[in-house]
């Protein structure tokens, strides 16, 4: 299988902790559909003989497109690629698009909801973040509380397959305040939560505050202590911790990004999206008016790295402690070859005895105790490149 990333990259304004490629400007919108088009039909090749089962619609926030942009871009995907019956469609959408487009009036007398579903969208990623208005405020989110919940009173009515995103480890934000949030998601039945520390990254206003003394720095302590109130919680009501940062209940965890951490092919479509084939990755130019012009001119605007056998066994590391399925150590063994199984095993050692991995099944896995270090655990499992 295969999977299509489009990158939508748009917003109404910039949130303080976010270092994704976007911009507040909607003036290129209108070039930069029709130089995504382009692209798409540019690579076709790259996966000719591939059923395409996953589009995800990512940004950046893919909400401000209109109906008519969205099915433009779905009805190229299928003009040009072999896509399968019944693919998962996922829309990226903020509470304030979907709210204010399906309660005004709108040249789709359908409504919002139902227009998504007629062009083939079935699966929404709704960016909550928090149900309180002291943490939106401090996020700088374009919605308030009210909207985030009004939003899913109604999203619910027509959409079974929805993910929301909650963030922990807020300045300020108590455990009880924390349970509260996740109470409040699951009053609305969503069968997925994708849930992520609040991180500070470099040249962000999130960063400027705390550097300035405006917002309190995160607190690591805190942040795990909510992480692990989140899976108790979380776990108790029927969803599975299949990747770090996602929870899905049977039948509902998000077939895109499982396709990134088993390895799968993916295209990425649109300004600083990246692709994956296997053997090499590649990634798109960070800038909106060098990649329209670009694709004006029928270049595509990506640059390729060749990946190495230890570059594909790190990554294989990295993705497969995230997961629930871990690392293979008999896939390690076959197609890295005896030696990467050893090195793995020995850096592994410490990690187990100290309880934060363990083996079960020759799968290498990372223990409840583990999991929020997960990252920081793989690395030291890494190999330098010979």
């Amino acid at each position: 299988m295969a999977g299509i990333y489009i990158h939508i990259p748009f917003c109404k304004q910039a949130c303080h902790y976010c270092d994704f490629h976007f911009s507040t400007s909607l003036k290129k919108k209108s070039d930069m559909v029709s130089a995504l088009q382009n692209e798409l039909l540019l690579r076709k090749s790259e996966l000719q003989n591939q059923v395409v089962e996953t589009i995800y619609f990512g940004g950046g926030t893919p909400s401000l497109l209109t109906i008519d942009e969205l099915q433009l871009l779905i009805y190229e995907i299928n003009k040009h690629y072999q896509v399968s019956k019944s693919p998962e469609i996922t829309l990226e959408a903020n509470p304030d698009d979907l709210i204010q487009s399906e309660l005004s009036p709108r040249a789709e007398s359908r409504g919002l909801f139902e227009s998504y579903r007629e062009i083939g969208i079935n699966r929404l990623s709704i960016g909550i973040q928090s149900f309180f208005e002291d943490d939106l405020k401090l996020m700088n989110r374009a919605h308030n509380a009210e909207e985030a919940k009004q939003c899913l009173s109604i999203a619910t009515q027509y959409f079974n397959n929805i993910s929301i995103d909650l963030i922990y480890g807020i300045p300020n934000a108590s455990n009880e305040q924390w349970l509260k949030n996740i109470e409040i998601a699951l009053s609305y039945g969503v069968p997925h939560v994708s849930c992520y520390a609040l991180t500070v990254e470099p040249k962000t206003a999130l960063e400027s505050f705390i550097k300035k003394g405006i917002i309190q720095d995160v607190n690591d302590e805190a942040a795990q202590e909510q992480f692990h109130l989140l899976i108790d919680k979380l776990e108790t009501e029927g969803f599975t911790h299949y990747e770090l940062s996602n929870f899905g209940k049977p039948n509902y965890f998000s077939k895109n990004n499982t396709s990134y951490w088993q390895g799968k092919t993916y295209l990425g479509i649109g300004p600083s999206a990246h692709s994956f084939n296997g053997q090499k990755r590649g990634w798109n130019v960070r800038n909106n008016t060098k990649y329209i012009k670009a694709l004006q001119g029928n270049q595509l605007p990506i640059e390729w790295e060749t990946l190495t056998k230890t570059d594909r066994y790190n990554e294989y590391v990295m993705t497969g402690l995230r997961t629930i399925w871990g690392v293979s150590l008999s896939k390690v063994e076959a197609e890295f070859g005896i030696s990467y199984k050893k090195y793995l095993l020995e850096q592994a050692n410490k990690f187990i005895e100290q309880h934060l991995l363990y083996i079960d099944n020759n799968q290498l896995l990372v223990t409840k105790k583990g999991k929020f270090l997960s990252d920081g655990i793989a690395s030291d499992l890494f190999k330098l490149n010979q």
